[in-house]
């Protein structure tokens, strides 16, 4: 199942649906303005929180939670970087590890556990220039899990780009 984003969601304090494949309300995205950490819910279109994603505030590195319930589910911390390609760690609460990989910047990147693909993000689908997508590849995947982490791994790939770039010598 394929799910349609919009770059814009990653404004805090906007609102913004998430849509399957044949065009339907999926998800909706709720920017929570006026928090003292960054802060994004993603509901059912019923409304009701399905996840909540929030910045670390007093993390070694760079982190994201992903919570459902109230709880922590997973936790997302950049792994390593190579000249092409982002890595990332997910790891859920129960220890379970999830690797991100790709071009996140260029929204061209996958998920997987174990070596097995669990969702590709890509461009390629859409002519519009600001939207991707989230093509969930297994039936049984937590659909609304793949698009935290896909949301949390592109907020921290941005938040890095506007950053200072360590050891540059000054």
């Amino acid at each position: 199942m394929k799910y349609l984003v919009r770059d814009k969601l990653f404004s805090i304090g906007d609102d913004y649906w998430i849509e399957d494949e044949r065009g339907q309300h999926a998800f909706l995205v709720d920017g929570k303005a006026l928090r003292l950490r960054d802060t994004l819910e993603l509901k059912d279109p019923a409304g009701r929180v399905l996840i909540t994603l929030r910045k670390k505030l007093f993390s070694l590195r760079d982190a994201m939670t992903i919570e459902r319930d109230g709880e922590t589910l997973a936790t997302i911390r950049k792994k390593r970087l190579s000249l092409l390609r982002n890595h990332y760690r997910v790891t859920l609460v129960e220890g379970t590890e999830l690797d991100v990989s790709g071009r996140i910047l260029d929204r061209e990147f996958t998920v997987e556990y174990d070596g097995e693909l669990l969702a590709h993000i890509s461009r390629q689908w859409f002519r519009v220039r600001e939207t991707y997508a989230v093509n969930v590849v297994r039936e049984d995947a937590d659909a609304a899990l793949l698009i935290a982490i896909a949301v949390c791994v592109i907020r921290m790939a941005e938040k890095e780009r506007e950053g200072t770039v360590e050891g540059d010598g000054d």
